[in-house]
């Protein structure tokens, strides 16, 4: 299926995100462990953010999208990023899925209302809407979980949204 570069950009940027997200969890997981505050939600959570991948994997195989050349980077400072939060403790954990997810909520919603505007993939619209609902979850789970307890809260959440804005960017056009 000939894709356009638009949504070429979309599907390649959705997929990077994905798997920063399981990095992320990965890095937490990695430091807390099985025994830490909010682990077990961590692993629900990493292991839908897994499947999101997979989904989008898939996509990209059957339409024949590359991944951003970015992938090493968002392997490690995603690890880095769920580690170091952990590391805070695990209201910053939880800070740092809700600010993120904060995020790719902003940019899932905006996709959507581009691709509903058009009206030409039905496919990847619901694909994107399943997986707004999903990241909107795990935002609501990370603030009930005391995320804006986390040290720093509000300058904390602002610079990871920040760093989630410059990753969605690089990762549409790299």
């Amino acid at each position: 299926m000939a894709v356009s570069p638009d949504r070429s950009a979309m599907i390649r940027v959705d997929q990077a995100g994905e798997f920063g997200a399981t990095r992320i969890y990965a890095g937490q997981l990695a430091v807390m462990g099985d025994r830490g505050p909010h682990s077990a939600e961590i692993r629900a959570m990493a292991e839908q953010e897994a499947e999101h991948r997979a989904q989008f994997d898939a996509l990209m195989a059957r339409r024949g999208v590359r991944p951003t050349a970015l992938h090493p980077v968002w392997n490690a400072a995603g690890f880095a990023l769920g580690a170091g939060s952990a590391l805070i403790g695990p209201e910053a954990a939880m800070a740092c899925t809700a600010a993120i997810e904060e995020e790719i909520d902003r940019h899932y919603t905006a996709q959507l209302e581009e691709l509903e505007a058009e009206g030409d993939d039905p496919e990847l619209a619901a694909l994107i809407a399943r997986f707004r609902d999903d990241e909107r979850e795990h935002r609501d789970a990370a603030l009930a979980a005391g995320a804006e307890k986390a040290p720093a809260y509000p300058l904390f959440s602002a610079a990871i949204r920040l760093g989630c804005r410059v990753a969605i960017r690089l990762s549409e056009r790299i």
